[in-house]
């Protein structure tokens, strides 16, 4: 399972995933009434070394990962980049959302 922060300002929520040694190609970003979907693939790269012993602690194959986040998110301008093994998908709130922030005062 990769790392993920999930960060959320008043404009929009932001999800960063730790994909080390993987390709944007092995990867797949989705949203549905759910939240937030990331799937992949690692695949495993070994050499053939003849020694007596070995030792691997990374962790090879498919994962899926879902991320629950409210349903006011404008999909159509949602975007993800992804350099140096770390996913950035950036969900903009809708308008509606964003208008409906209101300060309750706080009686002393």
């Amino acid at each position: 399972m990769p790392t993920v922060d999930v960060t959320e300002t008043d404009k929009e929520f932001c999800v960063t995933a730790e994909l080390p040694a993987m390709e944007e190609k092995d990867i797949e970003v989705s949203y549905s009434d759910d939240g937030l979907t990331i799937k992949g693939d690692k695949r495993e790269k070994r050499e053939q070394i003849p020694v007596d012993y070995y030792h691997s602690e990374r962790q090879f194959g498919a994962f899926e990962r879902a991320i629950a986040l409210p349903e006011d998110v404008n999909t159509d301008k949602a975007k993800a980049s992804f350099k140096k093994g770390v996913l950035k998908i950036t969900l903009p709130k809708t308008e509606e959302v964003r208008s409906h922030k209101k300060t309750i005062p706080i009686e002393a």
